[in-house]
């Protein structure tokens, strides 16, 4: 059975910084595309960045120099470090594991962020 445990949600002014992690069980880490995707009140649910097993890194155009994504592959977790954050990046953020090859596709339950002054 595999579980993804999101972390390091809160309440942020704009401007302000946020270190989401995600905790991952089994052994779908070794093989999966690991992502984070946010899903705004009222919105669809979106890509923010992936990261391959080899450390390959993708993007959203509206978080490029502003987000990274980072993975360790002996600890199974996946972290996302989030700079100069705007309100319109308040979401609940979602961990994902995802490896086609193998039907495998998993989501966390998410972590809130939210960006008020």
């Amino acid at each position: 059975q595999v579980q993804l445990v999101e972390s390091g949600g809160g309440l942020v002014q704009p401007g302000g910084s946020l270190r989401l992690s995600c905790a991952a069980s089994g052994t779908i880490f070794r093989i999966a595309v690991m992502g984070w995707y946010r899903q705004a009140p009222g919105k669809q649910r979106e890509l923010v960045a992936t990261v391959t097993r080899w450390g390959s890194t993708n993007y959203a155009d509206s978080v490029k120099g502003r987000f990274t994504i980072s993975r360790d592959n002996a600890k199974r977790t996946m972290s996302l470090q989030i700079n100069s954050l705007k309100p319109e990046d308040t979401a609940v953020y979602y961990c994902n594991a995802n490896a086609p090859n193998y039907g495998m596709d998993y989501w966390g339950k998410g972590t809130p962020v939210t960006v008020s002054a």
